[in-house]
């Protein structure tokens, strides 16, 4: 699997070093790092990422890592980006307590047991191993099981695969998504899409057009309406008018008087 780069890429990087954070974050303390993006940078050795002992969020997608020991240390780290790699095993990211977003999208996990190591992270909400959006995917995608087997080892996990499972839209999208399977599956019949009749408006044309009632009362108030706005309109005329020549009158005051020599 080749590894993803942004556009524009940067010269590649080997080995993350403390030269190389410092001049990323402006920082001159490692421990004062909280949030960090390296990606596409060629990195394949995290070399002493795990001196940053405070991140929050981190970035390391389109790389060629295949070791995440260094991550171990990481203990308050909230969001983690490891898509696009060359990663098969997930264990040094388990005593990363914290971790409530995990995208390895694009990787060589290969089995179900390569994420049972991840039922420690406890906070778990967001977990990402197929991305449809840049074709990112894992082997272990290719079983249909291994989401049921996600949601059950993460309780409170709310969005797999960029899809919200609980939580408020979740029932919208699923019913969302059964209604889009069931019409695809209805216009395909041999593996050949059926042709699609043309739409027709639900109401003639004309439906919602405010139409005059023949009922005397209501005339008689639409009349009496309308003789009341002409009014109104009259008498913002008239007002517009004496303003103007209070202006106008206002204005000629307020000039310095002049005195011939």
């Amino acid at each position: 699997m080749e590894s993803k780069r942004d556009k524009g890429q940067e010269t590649d990087v080997a080995k993350i070093t403390s030269e190389l954070l410092k001049s990323r974050t402006g920082e001159f303390d490692l421990e004062s790092i909280l949030f960090l993006k390296l990606r596409g940078l060629g990195i394949y050795d995290l070399g002493c990422i795990g001196e940053c002992v405070n991140l929050e969020r981190l970035d390391l997608s389109g790389n060629n890592i295949t070791n995440l020991a260094p991550l171990a240390s990481l203990r308050l780290l909230l969001a983690l980006n490891l898509s696009s790699n060359r990663i098969t095993n997930l264990e040094a990211i388990c005593s990363c307590y914290s971790l409530q977003s995990l995208n390895v999208a694009g990787n060589l996990i290969s089995s179900i047991e390569n994420l049972h190591c991840l039922q420690s992270l406890r906070n778990m909400e967001n977990i990402r191993l197929n991305d449809n959006t840049y074709n990112y995917t894992n082997p272990v995608c290719k079983n249909t099981s291994y989401r049921s087997v996600l949601l059950e080892m993460f309780p409170s996990i709310k969005v797999l695969d960029g899809e919200r499972v609980v939580g408020r839209g979740s029932d919208l999208y699923q019913l969302c998504k059964d209604i889009d399977d069931t019409i695809k599956a209805g216009m395909s019949r041999n593996g050949q899409m059926l042709e699609v009749p043309e739409c027709k408006p639900w109401v003639e044309d004309g439906f919602w057009d405010i139409k005059r009632s023949n009922n005397a009362i209501i005339e008689e108030a639409y009349k009496q309406f309308n003789d009341v706005l002409q009014e109104c309109k009259l008498l913002n005329n008239r007002a517009a008018h004496a303003i103007a020549q209070s202006e106008r009158f206002l204005s000629s005051k307020s000039q310095p008087k002049q005195y011939s020599v």
